[in-house]
């Protein structure tokens, strides 16, 4: 199996295995504000090189490969693009929000165990310049198998603004369906009317919303006919497990653990949120048992990769 490293350029770290890149992340993205600047991964390759992952779709230029994108922070917008507003549909706001990087911790890798690890600080900021978050994320890699490897992201994000702060989606002020918010992927276009897996079915749109400790898309790639699968894994103490999904597969493919789809969370000043997930981009068609198995490895994995996770609101340790 091949060794896993990550490699740090100038504005992204990159992940490779055995000289390849499995993925990219983008910490200082040179993006406009009405795209709500963020971290981001993509692109996004299996072992064998296939892409997963698209950028800057022109339907949804805000869309990045796979990012946590969050429409729904009281009255700010950190997704990017125009705004849903209850009564009035999606309107243009200067609310587009930015998640700035501030550095890293250390990095750590352990070769012979085949995963690294990096810890990054960030802050959100209004577009009106007000700071609202701290962040602490972890972004750690593993390899599964030699058809598999995992991508880990975890974050805690402690409330340093003076109100409490809800979070919510769409569907919580008002668009029926439309959960969308957390942890985003977006597949390529060729991904377009593959089948979206969850435990024991397998299907398209007609899942979104359900309830699943996971969620995987199977889809093929232009010019090689050649299938990938790509599997999103809830950890079991994050908040409103199993989430509901907002997933597509009719329009373009995409994948989204939405722990605020139909209920908004609340953040209480100095109180912090920790949530946890593993992504799993594997090499292969995929049926709802091999999503099970991919998935259950991938859980077994997570503790390490990314620790312990509280995702009850707790008081924020001090700067």
């Amino acid at each position: 199996m091949p060794d896993l490293r990550i490699a740090r350029d100038d504005d992204r770290l990159v992940v490779e295995a055995r000289g390849a890149m499995l993925a990219e992340y983008v910490f200082r993205p040179a993006h406009p504000t009405f795209e709500s600047p963020r971290p981001y991964f993509s692109p996004i390759r299996t072992l064998g090189g296939a892409t997963v992952s698209l950028y800057r779709p022109h339907d949804h230029v805000w869309h990045k490969g796979l990012a946590w994108s969050l429409p729904v922070v009281g009255d700010e917008n950190f997704w990017g693009g125009p705004t849903f507003v209850r009564g009035e549909g999606y309107v243009h706001l200067p609310n587009n929000g930015e998640q700035r990087h501030l550095g890293f911790q250390p990095l750590d890798a352990a070769p012979a165990e085949n995963r690294a690890r990096f810890v990054e600080r960030l802050e959100w900021i209004t577009q009106a310049g007000e700071r609202i978050f701290d962040e602490r994320r972890t972004l750690a890699a593993a390899l599964l198998d030699d058809e598999a490897w995992l991508l880990g992201f975890g974050t805690r994000m402690s409330n340093v603004a003076d109100r409490a702060i809800p979070i919510g989606s769409p569907t919580t002020r008002g668009r029926e369906n439309a959960g969308y918010g957390g942890l985003f992927w977006r597949g390529p276009r060729s991904f377009t009317g593959g089948r979206v897996l969850a435990p024991g079915i397998a299907g398209g749109d007609e899942l979104r919303g359900i309830r699943s400790p996971w969620m995987g898309f199977t889809g093929r790639h232009d010019g090689t006919d050649a299938a990938s699968t790509v599997l999103i894994v809830d950890d079991p103490d994050n908040l409103q497990h199993p989430p509901q999904w907002f997933a597509r597969s009719e329009e373009f493919a995409c994948l989204c653990p939405a722990p605020f789809f139909s209920e908004e969370h609340v953040i209480a000043p100095g109180a912090a949120m920790s949530l946890r997930y593993g992504v799993v981009i594997a090499d292969g068609a995929s049926d709802p048992g091999r999503a099970a198995r991919l998935a259950e490895a991938a859980a077994g994995r997570l503790p390490e990769l990314l620790g312990s996770v509280r995702t009850a609101a707790v008081r924020a340790a001090a700067p």
